[in-house]
């Protein structure tokens, strides 16, 4: 076969052919644009009731904050059960919590504790799901399923806030909590009906109780730190705690460019348009064997245009620079996610997927906080440019690392008949 049939046929076509991976992204497609309609709903239900913006803000971040918790800790389970089961039964209680958060008249200390437990549950789910894609896509089916996925994700971003701010114009904001229980609900059946049954990854204990054990057992973060590949591809995903800072500084950006609220919108909404196109080209258009020997230089060529940030750009050229960010910056994430997933045993798969994306979270948090306060110092631009520069200094050393975990381990790392060249 021709090399560019062969990219071709393993594209997104060749990934939406697979019925289980259907099922699964409409599943999360579903997820996505519930968990958008809920952060509006919930957002304009505690304004409406406390008229208090640290309460509101606090109630935003509980949307977020609790996954990493939930990652952390639940991953493990979907390596000792059913990681289809993991994911059912983690939609049907976040059916039933978003429910219960309906009921008018909730007390907010109640809504909140109730917006944990729902925000906790989304992360077995993601670490299920994540490492249940490689059992259903396998070689570059599974790059191009991740690379849906990552539209998929950015695109919601892109449309979620602005259909759920018209949805929650139209109806209370209870119903749209309501509309969240409902995509959840069809989440678990398009899971259960379009997923096959699959022994669970690790070997079976003898009791509930000792598969419990080793699911907080921490193999996930031992597997880790073993391999030096994949220490190297977790740190290069690590650098988003840095190239998060335009996004984290928007308002800022755009009120010293004097350019008003609509660029605000425009600088959130550059990263991932570029991580789109990224991911399209990247899955289009690169070979497979070039795909892994590239990691490095696009994660280093990610954080690149935003040192010319520091100049003070106009709004074009600065919107330009994070476009370009964002479309190197998902080609190289979504490969990295496939390599690792690829490289770890399957028995601690989801304890490692759900730990990487969790601390990829945390990371972009805590960076967007010291952008903030080094930008209260030196002003937006300079911090932006700082935290890129930054950037661009750790992650030379780790491409030229991880080109040397590529020769030292070809078997490891590069994909059959992709050796040479």
């Amino acid at each position: 076969m021709e090399e560019g049939d062969s990219t071709r046929g393993t594209g997104f076509k060749a990934a939406f052919a697979v019925g289980e991976f259907r099922a699964l992204w409409a599943a999360e497609a579903l997820s996505q644009a519930g968990d958008q309609l809920a952060r509006v709903a919930l957002s304009v239900l505690v304004w409406e009731r406390t008229a208090s913006a640290g309460l509101t803000g606090l109630t935003y971040g509980l949307t977020y904050l609790p996954t990493l918790l939930g990652g952390t800790l639940f991953a493990g389970l979907a390596d000792r059960y059913s990681r289809r089961t993991v994911m059912i039964v983690c939609d049907l209680l976040r059916a039933v919590v978003a429910a219960l958060m309906a009921v008018p008249g909730t007390p907010l200390l109640v809504l909140a504790v109730l917006l944990v437990i729902l925000t906790m549950a989304g992360g077995p789910f993601r670490a299920a799901q994540l490492a249940l894609l490689p059992d259903v896509l396998e070689g570059e089916r599974y790059v191009a399923g991740l690379a849906v996925r990552t539209i998929t994700i950015q695109t919601a971003q892109l449309a979620g806030f602005g259909g759920g701010g018209l949805v929650i114009g139209l109806v209370k904001p209870q119903w749209g909590l309501v509309i969240d229980a409902v995509t959840f609900v069809v989440s678990a059946l398009l899971v259960s009906t379009g997923v096959r049954r699959r022994a669970p990854a690790a070997a079976a204990e003898s009791s509930v109780k000792s598969r419990l054990v080793r699911a907080f057992s921490g193999d996930g973060a031992r597997e880790l730190w073993r391999v030096k590949g994949i220490r190297v591809l977790f740190g290069l995903k690590m650098l988003a705690g840095f190239a998060i800072a335009p996004e984290g500084l928007a308002a800022p950006l755009a009120g010293e460019l004097r350019a008003g609220s609509f660029a605000v919108g425009l600088i959130l909404a550059a990263d991932p348009v570029g991580s789109v196109i990224g991911s399209w080209i990247f899955t289009k258009w690169v070979p497979a064997r070039r795909k892994t020997r590239i990691v490095g230089i696009l994660a280093l060529a990610s954080v690149v245009p935003l040192v010319f940030v520091f100049f003070r750009p106009s709004l074009p050229v600065c919107l330009v620079l994070i476009v370009l960010s964002g479309a190197f910056a998902a080609p190289y994430h979504l490969q990295a996610v496939a390599l690792m997933a690829r490289a770890v045993p399957d028995g601690v798969r989801a304890q490692v997927m759900g730990l990487t994306s969790t601390s990829l979270v945390t990371v972009q948090g805590i960076g967007i906080m010291l952008a903030g306060a080094l930008a209260q110092l030196t002003g937006p631009f300079v911090a932006v440019g700082v935290a890129a520069a930054v950037a661009v200094a750790s992650a030379g050393p780790m491409a030229i690392a991880w080109k040397r975990a590529i020769a030292t381990g070809p078997d490891v790392w590069l994909p059959t008949g992709s050796r040479t060249g």
